[in-house]
């Protein structure tokens, strides 16, 4: 059986996506600074507060889960429930992420959204990245063949 590659490169990158988030937790305010997560979040991080921790590490679970369903889909482990409607939001999430980031930090006038203006090399290289995701998985999730029922006609 030919292993789905889109969606093996999808699903390593997701899990490196969430190991960058363990490290950003790990390495503190100053790693929440230079990877966007806002000044708020990075200023509640040095005054102790779990809430940092607790977003961070949703995000990191949440893309290892994503990581778990491209590595589903591209048959190395066991199939995942409602695997290709979830394949399809992931890679619907990621490419939505990608076409409205930039754009967000440009026409809408919010305090988080004006501090990632100014990275604004930041934005475009995670919105590439989240393109690049999201064709992976899209890509990846048309190549899954249905099971056909042997009981059917």
């Amino acid at each position: 059986m030919k292993k789905n590659r889109f969606l093996i490169i999808g699903g390593v990158l997701s899990i490196v996506a969430s190991i960058l988030h363990v490290a950003i937790i790990i390495g503190g305010p100053a790693w929440y600074r230079f990877f966007g997560a806002g000044e708020g979040m990075a200023q509640l991080a040095e005054n102790g507060s779990t809430a940092p921790t607790i977003i961070t590490t949703m995000i990191a679970l949440i893309l290892a889960l994503w990581g778990l369903y491209g590595f589903s889909g591209a048959g190395l482990m066991i199939k995942l429930p409602f695997l290709k409607p979830i394949l399809a939001i992931i890679s619907m999430i990621y490419i939505l992420r990608g076409i409205v980031g930039i754009p967000m930090v440009i026409f809408i006038d919010h305090p988080y959204l004006n501090k990632l203006e100014e990275k604004i090399v930041f934005m475009i290289f995670s919105s590439v990245i989240s393109l690049i995701l999201g064709y992976l998985y899209l890509r990846g999730t048309i190549q899954i063949k249905p099971i056909l029922n042997k009981n059917k006609v």
